[in-house]
C-alpha cells in the first residue's frame, strides 16, 4: 500500500513539474511587453526617450537584466542563421533561465513578480490567508452536506425526486452564473442587500468582512455539493440492494441504521475519486468566485497575473495547485485503505 501511494505521488509530482516547466518555457519564450518588464509609464518613457536617445532601449535592457531575461532560455537553442550560414543548435550550458529557475525552485524560491518586484512566495502566502480558509471551509461543508443529503435520499423520502431534480439543475449551472446571480440578488441595493461585498466591508471591520465571505462560501459549496451528493446517492442505492443490506433489513434494522452502519462505508469507495478532485476544483472555482466578489485571494491574484502577464506568479500558482492535488491524492489513498483494508 505504501509503495503504491509513493509511486502515484511520484507520478503526480512528475506531471506537476512537467506542467510547470512547460508553462515557464512558454511564458519566457513569448515576447515580453513593457508592462511585464515593469515599464508601466509610457508617457514618462516617451518623455525620457525624447530627451535622451536610446533611453527606452536602455531601460528595457536594464529591466531584462534585473529579471534574469538576458541569458538564453534553455540548455540549448537554435540561433537565427545569418546570410550564407547554416542553421544549427547551440549548447548554452547551465547559464540559462530554466536552470536558474529550477535551482531556485529546489531551494524553495519561486522567483520574483514581474509586476511589482515582490517575491512570488510572499504574494502567494498573502493571498492564501484568504483562499485557504475559504476553500477549506467550503470543502468540509460540501462533504458534510453531500453526506447528509445522500443519506437522507437513500431512505426514499417523498422529496427524493424534487431534490434529485434540483441537484441535477444546480450541477448544470456554471459557477460564474451562480456567483453572479447570488451577488445581484443578495448583495445588491436594488434587490436584497443582505450581504456586504468585501470592498464595501473593508479590511478594518473583521466581522463585516467575515459576513462578506458568506456569499463566496455559499457559491463554492453549492457548486461542489451536487456532483458529490448525486454520485453518493447512486452508490448508496446500489449498496442498499446488496444482500447484506437486505438481510439487515430482514433482521429488523431500520433503514437509517443500515445506511449509517453498513451501506455508507462501502458507498464511499466509488466516490473517493471525486473527493480527490474536490480541493483542486475548489481552488479553480476560487478564481471565478474571488474575481466576481473582489476578494484579495489566490484566485484573484492568478487572474490579475494572467491579465498582466506576470508569469512567475502564474507558474507559482500552478505549482501550488499541483501540491494541493498531491495532498488530496495521498488523503484519498489513506481513506481508501481505512474504508476497506483489502485495498492494496
Amino acid at each position: 500500500m505504501g509503495n503504491g501511494i509513493f509511486r502515484r505521488a511520484g507520478r503526480a509530482a512528475l506531471a506537476v513539474w512537467a506542467l510547470a516547466s512547460l508553462l515557464f518555457l512558454l511564458s519566457r519564450w513569448a515576447p515580453t511587453s513593457d508592462a511585464a518588464l515593469g515599464l508601466t509609464e509610457p508617457t514618462e518613457m516617451q518623455a525620457t526617450a525624447a530627451e535622451t536617445p536610446g533611453a527606452h532601449q536602455l531601460a528595457q535592457r536594464a529591466a531584462r537584466q534585473r529579471l534574469g531575461l538576458d541569458v538564453p532560455l534553455f540548455y540549448f537553442s537554435r540561433p537565427v542563421a545569418g546570410p550564407g550560414q547554416r542553421p544549427g543548435w547551440h549548447w548554452n550550458g547551465p547559464r540559462n533561465q530554466y536552470h536558474r529557475w529550477l535551482g531556485a525552485l529546489l531551494r524553495g524560491d519561486l522567483g520574483t513578480s514581474f509586476r511589482d518586484g515582490q517575491p512570488v512566495a510572499a504574494r502567494l502566502a498573502t493571498a492564501l490567508l484568504y483562499t485557504l480558509p475559504l476553500t477549506g471551509t467550503a470543502a468540509v461543508l460540501a462533504l458534510a452536506v453531500a453526506l447528509a443529503l445522500a443519506a437522507g435520499l437513500a431512505r426514499g423520502p417523498w422529496w427524493r425526486r424534487p431534490a434529485l431534480a434540483a441537484l441535477a439543475g444546480l450541477q448544470a449551472l456554471p459557477l460564474f452564473v451562480l456567483a453572479t446571480g447570488l451577488l445581484l440578488l443578495l448583495a445588491n441595493p436594488d434587490a436584497l442587500n443582505w450581504f456586504p461585498t468585501y470592498e464595501q466591508a473593508g479590511a478594518e471591520d473583521g466581522l463585516v468582512a467575515l459576513g462578506a465571505c458568506l456569499l463566496p462560501l455559499a457559491c463554492l459549496v453549492l457548486g461542489a455539493v451536487p456532483e458529490l451528493a448525486l454520485q453518493l446517492e447512486a452508490s448508496l442505492a446500489h449498496e442498499m440492494r446488496a444482500d447484506y443490506a437486505v438481510t439487515a433489513r430482514a433482521k429488523g434494522l431500520s433503514v437509517r441504521r443500515v445506511v449509517r452502519r453498513h451501506a455508507l462505508r462501502n458507498a464511499l469507495l466509488p466516490v473517493l475519486p471525486l473527493v480527490v478532485d474536490l480541493l483542486p476544483a475548489l481552488v479553480a472555482g476560487a478564481v471565478v468566485v474571488e474575481t466576481i466578489f473582489s476578494l484579495p485571494g489566490m484566485g484573484r491574484l492568478l487572474a490579475e497575473a494572467a491579465a498582466t502577464r506576470d508569469y512567475p506568479v502564474l507558474v507559482g500558482g500552478v505549482l501550488l495547485v499541483g501540491a494541493a492535488r498531491l495532498l488530496a491524492l495521498l488523503l484519498a489513498d489513506a481513506g481508501a485503505r481505512w474504508l476497506d483494508p483489502r485495498v492494496s
